[in-house]
């Protein structure tokens, strides 16, 4: 018998910590799911660890179909067309290739020093604002801001400038399309002026890579350029932030973890990036099928869209045990948090260095870290597509160096 769709998006979680209840029912009755979309179109959920990432690494599960005009959500608007996230390869290949040298697990390590001495001074400045004192200009915004436009080659004096491109380019584009275009025009003025002074930066080299091919265009350059931009900090700093929230709400598990323990610290960021939610539907760039293919016991005719919930695959209990729980000395963690295959994030390396650095620090420097407000006190910005928390006061019994 033919399951009815289910009405897209589900359920609402009850909290931000969690998601649709919904994902459960699914992953044990119905895992590759037929779903209708609000605007009556039709689609398939995958829920379960083991399809999710089959979507991500089939390659009959396409970006490019899913990222056009006619793409089935509206995801990260038009910008997701033409930037890295929209390609399929082989031309995803030849441009993943022509970056991917700025983020090697070696030149990020390379990093880490420089990276944790700005945390440091940092969290310096945190310290004279406060106690209580927002995290969010002091720390978890500034950081991935630094760190990314330091690959791209951009100046310091430009970098608030350069955060509220990015920023318009996560609204929403249908409700506001002249915010995120203007952002767009605007990097790709910048691209104009580095093609006339280039440098050793990665923007530099991007400009190099795609002008040696007749076949790609001005347009793409300036999508791939602003997507790997907003890509290198916006989910980086909801990630910190989120991190902190969830940590606050387990306080014998932050009671346990030593900010002076990198390996303790490197495993929590990864139990942490499981188990957050990034945003309220969970679901992470969805693909269309190229042909035929079967998902879960589920075949799926060429043109279907699919949608990968990444929320629920970081859910799944035969792939995690107590996946509901917070467990920070999860040592066996295969999370899709970053995604996978050919579309697995470019800076995942660099988030995870990141994190690592301004979680440790943190707790190394600034025991009883916590928040300063009441929970419910905190607000989100609207219209985003990942939860972005406009302040996040916090607080501290003492400071160390």
């Amino acid at each position: 018998m033919t399951q009815e769709p289910i009405p897209y998006p589900l359920a609402p979680a009850p909290t931000i910590y969690h998601p649709s209840p919904d994902y459960t029912r699914l992953r044990e009755t119905c895992p590759v799911a037929p779903i209708a979309l609000p605007d009556g179109g039709k689609a398939y959920l995958a829920t379960r660890h083991a399809d999710v990432r089959r979507v991500f690494t089939d390659q009959r599960f396409s970006r490019a179909a899913a990222a056009g005009p006619d793409r089935p959500t509206r995801e990260l608007g038009s910008l997701a067309e033409d930037s890295l996230i929209g390609m399929d390869p082989p031309r995803h290949t030849t441009m993943r290739r022509a970056v991917s040298h700025a983020f090697t697990v070696r030149r990020v390590e390379a990093l880490r020093p420089t990276v944790a001495a700005l945390v440091d001074r940092m969290i310096d400045d945190l310290v004279a604002a406060g106690p209580p004192a927002d995290l969010i200009p002091h720390l978890s915004a500034p950081l991935p801001i630094y760190v990314i436009s330091k690959l791209f080659g951009i100046a310091e004096q430009d970098q608030d400038r350069v955060r509220e491109w990015s920023d318009a380019l996560v609204g929403d584009w249908d409700a506001d399309p002249a915010a995120p275009q203007a952002a767009l025009d605007a990097f790709g003025e910048m691209i104009v002026a580095r093609r006339r002074e280039p440098g050793d930066d990665l923007m530099s080299a991007l400009i190099k890579a795609w002008d040696e091919h007749d076949d790609l265009t001005e347009r793409e350059l300036v999508s791939v350029t602003a997507g790997i931009f907003v890509g290198g900090h916006e989910t980086t700093t909801n990630q910190l932030n989120l991190f902190l929230l969830v940590l606050a709400r387990h306080p014998e598990q932050l009671a346990g973890l030593r900010g002076d323990d990198p390996v303790a610290v490197a495993r929590a960021v990864e139990e942490l990036s499981r188990f957050i939610q990034l945003g309220d539907n969970g679901v992470l760039l969805p693909r269309v099928t190229t042909e035929e293919v079967e998902l879960g016991g589920v075949c799926l005719p060429a043109g279907t869209p699919v949608l990968p919930a990444i929320a629920s695959a970081n859910r799944d209990a035969s792939v995690f045990a107590g996946a509901d729980t917070l467990d920070l000395t999860r040592a066996d963690n295969p999370h899709l948090a970053f995604g996978a295959g050919p579309h697995h994030c470019l800076g995942a390396a660099l988030a995870r260095m990141e994190l690592q650095e301004a979680l440790g620090a943190l707790l190394r420097r600034l025991p009883g870290l916590r928040l300063a407000v009441p929970e419910e006190e905190l607000r989100f910005k609207p219209g985003l597509v990942v939860r972005s928390l406009e302040a996040l006061p916090v607080t501290w019994d003492r400071v160390e160096r």
